[in-house]
């Protein structure tokens, strides 16, 4: 099962925000096979500015932190496709375009999970069901896509 990340678990995994989450991200990072994850060019471009912004990284420092996660797991591409798909799903859903561009990316890669504390648990798209990875109840997907 193919899985896609949102920026706020690259967010905690890099230990911002909260110590129980960045454990949480970190120890479910490691549990999914590294084959299965992707992450969307518009998680990593928000990734730098909270890096930046928020963190007070130097923005070299940022880049070397992207750098290592674009090494880490396949990236998707945000296509002229996935824009207009994007813009759809954002005037009939009313989210956030930013949202709905890493939305359509998961969609547009296979993806069957997308893991994100921002968007609504449970919500599905196109085939992609979005998971809290932070809820105290875990989605089945995501159990499934846990199992050895």
């Amino acid at each position: 099962m193919r899985l896609a990340l949102d920026t706020n678990v690259l967010v905690y995994a890099e230990g911002m925000n909260d110590a129980g989450r960045r454990s949480v991200a970190v120890g479910l990072l490691r549990k999914l096979s590294p084959g299965s994850v992707y992450v969307p060019v518009q998680v990593v471009g928000e990734l730098f500015h909270v890096l930046v912004r928020k963190a007070a990284f130097t923005p070299r420092e940022a880049r070397a932190v992207i750098l290592r996660w674009c090494d880490q797991y396949p990236l998707i591409e945000t296509s002229l496709p996935v824009l207009l798909s994007a813009m759809e799903l954002s005037s009939q859903h009313r989210l956030r375009v930013w949202d709905a561009i890493i939305v359509a990316a998961a969609a547009s890669a296979g993806c069957r999970v997308l893991l994100s504390e921002d968007l609504q648990h449970g919500f599905t798209w196109n085939g992609v069901t979005v998971v809290n990875p932070f809820s105290k109840t875990p989605h089945a997907l995501l159990a499934e896509a846990l199992e050895p």
